[in-house]
């Protein structure tokens, strides 16, 4: 292959390389020096990714989620097919000891940058979620970049060769992950209306103490109700303690909101609204969800982001209906306002559950994870009249977006439809034509995975499925089960800008 030292453009690219190596940036070669180490291996991306997760909210999770994906193709892209496609050695500088040397490194392939690569892949990602958070982390995107030429260690056609290959990186992700529509998803009329109770008058809440434990920003319970009371100062607000009886609690409250012709409140995460939203139901109350665990998936969906949303539509009395899923078994019907499952996602969370008292909620499901999945396999059901093994199926609460393994959104609360998703365990090779269908882009097409809306979906037995889970809590269940929904039948307050 002829070498790229031989072109007139590698010439320029050497000059412009001298060019800036010999520019007189006083005091910025030190620090230019550190952000050029911290980007190696990826670290400060992945820092960086934190702090967007742990304090963006969803926008923030999904932009460093998408980062962080764009980082990994980008990054094996430039280092494992483009760097050995090319062989440029990295520059020499005569007398100026460069980065390279600093650090005893051996003279290694040079196009393209993996750095800028890296660097241009993460911005891009986070761009594409959010273009505010793209726009902050630009500028040190940028400077990693400008890092790589001024302290010797690629020529300018490298870094921007390695730019340009981590915003396709980014682009790609669009094939598998749609970006997420920011318009809040649609939902019914009230079936019933909410009132509008004022200064929170007739609303009791019970605030769940062991919500949100997983997020580093969450406050305490006693803070959180004090909160509560200070935007509704004549709600009734009670914390549920570590060793308190949370449905009970819920079910004093929805009592004492029915005597009063009030609504019941919750401030938890999504399992906690799912026994709140089967009370509230059951007595034909309105609910009222604040926010107040990891991932608070249905209270976002609402459109109700903070406890400040959530007191003024309680004040205005603005309200929608939405649909409740039905999981119903031998043991009974259990409600669902998310998403329902089962096969390897209930025993996943059932171990995390008996380890996250200890280590916490996300150290649990590393934990979790390493150990299920080397042995994990398929359940047995019966639907049809014959045994069907199956790695998962899901349902979720309406239709979500997208198509894919990793659903985040749905685009209407009440649509009176079920999203049902298979992985099919019983073909050869299932775990590794699932992986290819999901990292080619074929999905859609594969044999493993199956993807169908309906109204009702009937499984003869559970065979060997004895766990099920309803919004991320793992149940014990047997015998057959009948997914069905409920149109409508939540009325809970939604604020108005979210309509």
């Amino acid at each position: 292959m002829k070498r790229l030292g031989t072109s007139r453009l590698d010439a320029i690219d050497r000059a412009l390389f001298d060019r800036i190596a010999a520019a007189p940036l006083h005091g910025t070669r030190p620090w230019l020096r550190a952000l050029s180490r911290a980007a190696d291996h990826g670290l400060l991306w992945t820092g960086t990714a934190a702090v967007l997760g742990a304090f963006g909210g969803r926008t923030g999770r999904r932009a460093a989620l998408r980062g962080l994906g764009s980082l990994a193709i980008a990054s094996a892209t430039a280092n494992t097919v483009a760097k050995h496609a090319t062989r440029r050695p990295r520059p020499a500088l005569d007398g100026v000891p460069s980065l390279r040397r600093l650090l005893r490194q051996p003279v290694t392939t040079s196009f393209p940058s993996g750095h800028s690569a890296s660097a241009a892949a993460f911005a891009t990602g986070v761009a594409i979620e959010s273009p505010l958070l793209g726009a902050a982390v630009a500028p040190i995107a940028a400077a990693v970049a400008f890092s790589r030429v001024y302290t010797g260690v690629h020529y300018p056609g490298d870094v921007l060769a390695g730019a340009a290959l981590g915003a396709a990186a980014a682009g790609t992700t669009l094939r598998w992950w749609p970006r997420a529509s920011d318009a809040p998803p649609s939902a019914a009329p009230a079936a019933r209306p909410a009132p509008a109770l004022k200064r929170g008058r007739g609303l009791s809440v019970v605030v769940n103490s062991g919500s949100g434990n997983g997020s580093p920003i969450a406050a305490g319970p006693e803070d959180t109700a004090e909160e509560l009371r200070a935007l509704l100062p004549e709600a009734d607000v009670r914390v549920c303690g570590p060793q308190g009886d949370l449905a009970k609690m819920l079910g004093e409250a929805a009592d004492r909101a029915a005597a009063v012709d009030g609504a019941l409140g919750v401030c938890g995460g999504d399992g906690s609204v799912n026994l709140a939203a089967a009370l509230a139901v059951e007595r034909a109350l309105p609910l009222a969800v604040f926010p107040g665990g990891t991932l608070n998936h249905f209270a976002l969906d609402l459109g109700a982001t903070t406890h400040g949303a959530t007191a003024e539509a309680v004040e205005a009395g603005s309200a929608v209906g939405v649909d409740l899923g039905l999981a119903a078994d031998a043991d009974g019907t259990r409600t669902f306002v998310n998403t329902f499952s089962l096969g390897i996602y209930p025993e996943l969370v059932h171990q995390r559950e008996k380890l996250e008292g200890r280590i916490g909620k996300w150290p649990a499901l590393a934990v979790a994870v390493a150990k299920l999945l080397p042995s994990a396999e398929p359940v047995t059901v019966h639907a049809a009249g014959r045994p069907r093994r199956l790695w998962l199926l899901f349902a979720g609460n309406g239709a979500y977006e997208p198509a894919g393994l990793a659903p985040t959104r749905r685009a209407a609360l009440a649509d009176g439809l079920l999203d049902v998703r298979v992985v099919d365990g019983g073909r050869p090779f299932a775990r590794t034509r699932l992986a290819a269908a999901f990292l080619s882009g074929t999905l859609d097409r594969s044999r493993v995975y199956r993807t169908v809306r309906l109204r009702a979906l009937d499984v003869d037995s559970l065979g060997d499925a004895d766990r099920i889970a309803v919004d991320g809590e793992s149940v014990p269940a047997h015998g057959a089960l009948r997914l069905s929904k409920s149109p409508a039948a939540l009325t809970v307050y939604r604020p108005a800008v979210a309509d």
